[in-house]
């Protein structure tokens, strides 16, 4: 049996093995009327980083106020100390009105490289109302797995008025300083900056949340389906059960099996099953471990259980995953 160990915290573990990176991140500087387009997050995300296929985006409004929201979806009011969020790297929109129509602007992330500063600045729009915005546009490992970026709705927003935690905007408050002042070093701070916010929007979300809420964020805060996917994250190559897992649990075996699979909509099993092939993916991807010190690490028996494993649900042996993860990032 597993050891008792003090649980693991899941939601870091998961964080993780997103593995964000901050890729690009810039401010717009907007005067009334103005309006920006985003397009998905797949068409940008080798000119946001080398080799990534995954991009997370957001917006923090540092000043101002302006509108946001997914392309044909309902207008979003944003004030200052708001952020927005499009966990999926969805296409979307920001704009001084929620009638003006953006545009794609397909050079824009070439002209934010082209800059010869640390932190890039775009201006645009008229000579009406100033917003600032501070946008990030991070690389991160979404696929094929990950259970955090599945749970997050395509949009979430973080109202700076309704947060009882000053964290946010001490941190957005030190980024507009760090911009402004362009010390050494800024650069390195920003993209520090820029995690750390996504991040802590995500535990203000996750705080928002009841624990009966479907899905696995609602797991996450469950009593008995929480401290499952504790042991699950803290022994992944443990030879669990379903019998081993309820025991830990203190529940009996149907009422946890029954629980899980409706609030993280999977049974325990399958679960596991997926974060094993999350962290064979993230090791293939980031790593020169061989094959058969992966399967040991995340629980298979031989390279060839792990192969399997991974082609039925990924759709590609490791080495032809791995192949493919290194000409991305080559390209």
């Amino acid at each position: 049996m597993p050891s008792a160990d003090m649980p693991i915290d899941t939601l870091s573990d998961v964080l993780k093995a997103v593995r964000l990176q901050s890729a690009l991140y810039f401010f717009v500087d907007a005067s009334a009327p103005w309006a920006e387009e985003a397009p998905e997050a797949c068409l940008v995300a080798s000119r946001v980083h080398e080799g990534a296929s995954d991009v997370i985006e957001y917006h923090v409004v540092m000043s101002g106020e302006c509108h946001g929201g997914l392309v044909g979806g309902e207008p979003i009011h944003l004030e200052t100390g708001d952020i927005i969020v499009f966990p999926q790297g969805d296409r979307h929109w920001m704009a001084s009105d929620p009638h003006l129509r953006p545009a794609l602007d397909p050079d824009l992330f070439a002209r934010l490289r082209s800059q010869e500063v640390a932190i890039p600045e775009v201006s645009v729009g008229g000579t009406g109302t100033k917003t600032l915005l501070l946008c990030g546009f991070m690389a991160c490992d979404a696929t094929p797995h990950n259970p955090l970026l599945r749970a997050l709705p395509r949009v979430l927003v973080v109202r700076a008025k309704a947060s009882k935690n000053p964290t946010l905007a001490h941190f957005s408050e030190m980024a507009l300083r760090e911009s402004r002042q362009g010390d050494a070093g800024s650069s390195c701070v920003l993209a520090r900056l820029s995690e750390l916010m996504f991040i802590e929007a995500i535990r203000e979300y996750v705080q928002s949340l009841g624990s009966e809420r479907p899905g696995w964020l609602g797991g996450l805060r469950d009593q008995w389906v929480g401290s499952a996917l504790s042991h699950l994250h803290q022994r992944p190559a443990f030879p669990w059960t379903i019998e081993t897992l309820a025991k830990e649990v203190g529940m009996s075996r149907s009422v946890l099996a029954d629980r899980f699979s409706e609030l993280v909509g999977v049974p325990p099993m399958q679960y596991l099953t997926d974060w094993r092939m999350q962290l064979t993916a993230t090791m293939l991807r980031n790593s020169s471990e061989g094959l058969a010190r992966i399967a040991e690490s995340v629980g298979y028996g031989s390279e060839a259980a792990l192969s399997r494993a991974f082609k039925r649900s990924v759709g590609q042996s490791p080495a032809a995953y791995r192949a493919a993860s290194h000409r991305r990032a080559l390209a």
